[in-house]
Protein backbone atom coordinates (compact mmCIF):
# COMPACT_ATOMS: atom_id res chain seq x y z
CA UNK A 1 0.00 0.00 0.00
CA UNK A 2 1.22 3.41 -0.51
CA UNK A 3 2.39 5.51 1.77
CA UNK A 4 0.98 9.17 0.18
CA UNK A 5 -2.04 10.21 1.78
CA UNK A 6 -5.58 9.89 0.04
CA UNK A 7 -6.43 13.45 0.32
CA UNK A 8 -5.23 16.82 1.46
CA UNK A 9 -7.72 19.14 3.32
CA UNK A 10 -7.26 22.82 3.72
CA UNK A 11 -9.38 23.99 6.73
CA UNK A 12 -9.71 28.07 6.51
CA UNK A 13 -11.20 30.60 9.02
CA UNK A 14 -10.76 34.49 9.37
CA UNK A 15 -8.09 34.45 12.13
CA UNK A 16 -6.96 30.75 11.88
CA UNK A 17 -6.55 30.93 15.46
CA UNK A 18 -9.60 28.58 16.70
CA UNK A 19 -11.92 26.64 14.79
CA UNK A 20 -9.59 25.56 11.67
CA UNK A 21 -6.84 24.89 14.14
CA UNK A 22 -9.12 22.95 15.83
CA UNK A 23 -10.35 20.97 13.12
CA UNK A 24 -6.60 20.29 11.68
CA UNK A 25 -6.35 19.39 15.59
CA UNK A 26 -9.03 16.58 15.11
CA UNK A 27 -8.07 15.90 11.53
CA UNK A 28 -3.97 15.53 11.88
CA UNK A 29 -4.95 13.12 15.30
CA UNK A 30 -7.85 10.98 13.94
CA UNK A 31 -6.07 9.55 10.48
CA UNK A 32 -2.60 10.71 11.48
CA UNK A 33 -0.77 10.35 8.04
CA UNK A 34 -3.41 9.13 5.96
CA UNK A 35 -4.60 12.64 5.26
CA UNK A 36 -2.58 15.80 4.55
CA UNK A 37 -3.76 18.56 6.87
CA UNK A 38 -3.82 22.44 6.08
CA UNK A 39 -4.80 25.49 7.53
CA UNK A 40 -4.99 29.12 7.37
CA UNK A 41 -6.80 32.51 8.15
CA UNK A 42 -7.69 35.33 5.97
CA UNK A 43 -6.36 37.45 8.44
CA UNK A 44 -4.54 35.42 10.76
CA UNK A 45 -4.19 36.41 14.50
CA UNK A 46 -0.99 36.68 16.37
CA UNK A 47 -1.77 33.19 18.18
CA UNK A 48 -3.84 30.11 18.56
CA UNK A 49 -6.99 30.99 21.04
CA UNK A 50 -5.95 29.80 24.48
CA UNK A 51 -9.84 28.75 25.39
CA UNK A 52 -9.38 26.87 21.98
CA UNK A 53 -6.33 25.17 22.85
CA UNK A 54 -7.23 24.36 27.18
CA UNK A 55 -10.53 22.91 25.17
CA UNK A 56 -8.36 20.74 22.96
CA UNK A 57 -6.03 19.27 25.41
CA UNK A 58 -8.26 18.32 27.26
CA UNK A 59 -9.13 15.67 24.41
CA UNK A 60 -5.78 14.86 24.62
CA UNK A 61 -4.93 16.94 21.59
CA UNK A 62 -1.51 19.65 22.12
CA UNK A 63 -2.24 22.63 19.91
CA UNK A 64 0.79 24.51 21.52
CA UNK A 65 3.47 24.25 18.25
CA UNK A 66 0.46 25.65 16.20
CA UNK A 67 0.51 29.17 14.62
CA UNK A 68 -1.54 31.32 12.97
CA UNK A 69 -0.91 30.80 9.15
CA UNK A 70 -1.81 33.36 6.32
CA UNK A 71 -4.22 31.92 3.19
CA UNK A 72 -2.42 31.36 0.66
CA UNK A 73 -3.69 30.52 -3.27
CA UNK A 74 -1.22 28.05 -3.19
CA UNK A 75 -2.35 26.51 -0.20
CA UNK A 76 -5.89 26.55 -1.50
CA UNK A 77 -4.48 24.68 -5.05
CA UNK A 78 -2.71 22.24 -2.99
CA UNK A 79 -5.46 21.51 -1.41
CA UNK A 80 -8.23 18.47 -2.48
CA UNK A 81 -10.90 19.83 0.29
CA UNK A 82 -11.29 23.16 1.17
CA UNK A 83 -13.53 23.66 4.13
CA UNK A 84 -14.35 27.19 5.53
CA UNK A 85 -15.80 28.59 8.46
CA UNK A 86 -16.72 32.29 8.10
CA UNK A 87 -13.81 33.08 5.59
CA UNK A 88 -15.86 35.11 3.87
CA UNK A 89 -15.16 36.69 0.18
CA UNK A 90 -11.71 36.01 1.18
CA UNK A 91 -11.37 32.37 0.26
CA UNK A 92 -9.97 32.34 -3.50
CA UNK A 93 -11.56 29.61 -4.97
CA UNK A 94 -10.31 27.11 -7.64
CA UNK A 95 -11.95 24.38 -10.05
CA UNK A 96 -12.08 21.12 -8.78
CA UNK A 97 -11.65 21.74 -5.06
CA UNK A 98 -14.20 20.16 -3.21
CA UNK A 99 -15.57 22.87 -0.92
CA UNK A 100 -17.37 22.89 2.50
CA UNK A 101 -18.84 25.73 4.57
CA UNK A 102 -19.14 24.49 8.06
CA UNK A 103 -20.80 27.54 9.98
CA UNK A 104 -19.91 27.10 13.36
CA UNK A 105 -19.90 30.16 16.25
CA UNK A 106 -16.64 31.78 16.76
CA UNK A 107 -14.66 31.13 20.20
CA UNK A 108 -12.75 34.43 19.84
CA UNK A 109 -13.14 36.34 23.18
CA UNK A 110 -14.99 33.21 24.46
CA UNK A 111 -14.30 30.70 27.63
CA UNK A 112 -13.29 27.43 27.73
CA UNK A 113 -16.76 26.29 28.93
CA UNK A 114 -18.08 28.02 26.08
CA UNK A 115 -15.51 26.61 23.41
CA UNK A 116 -16.25 22.74 24.66
CA UNK A 117 -19.30 22.50 22.52
CA UNK A 118 -17.76 24.08 19.30
CA UNK A 119 -14.67 21.94 19.57
CA UNK A 120 -17.25 19.02 20.09
CA UNK A 121 -19.13 19.76 16.83
CA UNK A 122 -15.63 20.17 14.99
CA UNK A 123 -14.94 16.59 16.29
CA UNK A 124 -18.19 15.24 15.01
CA UNK A 125 -18.11 17.26 11.78
CA UNK A 126 -13.90 15.76 11.06
CA UNK A 127 -15.12 12.33 11.62
CA UNK A 128 -17.91 12.82 9.24
CA UNK A 129 -15.12 14.12 6.80
CA UNK A 130 -12.90 11.29 7.16
CA UNK A 131 -15.70 9.04 6.33
CA UNK A 132 -17.06 10.55 3.51
CA UNK A 133 -12.63 10.92 2.06
CA UNK A 134 -12.52 7.12 2.84
CA UNK A 135 -15.85 6.06 0.86
CA UNK A 136 -14.45 8.01 -1.54
CA UNK A 137 -11.06 6.16 -1.65
CA UNK A 138 -13.08 2.69 -2.20
CA UNK A 139 -15.19 4.21 -4.40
Amino acid sequence: MSSDPLASVLFVCVHNAGRSQMAAGFLSHLAGDRIEVRSAGSAPGDRVNPAAAEAMKEVGIDLAGAAPKLLTAEAVQASDYVITMGCGDACPVFPGKKYLDWALEDPAGKGVEAVRPIRDEIRSRVEALIAEIDAERKA
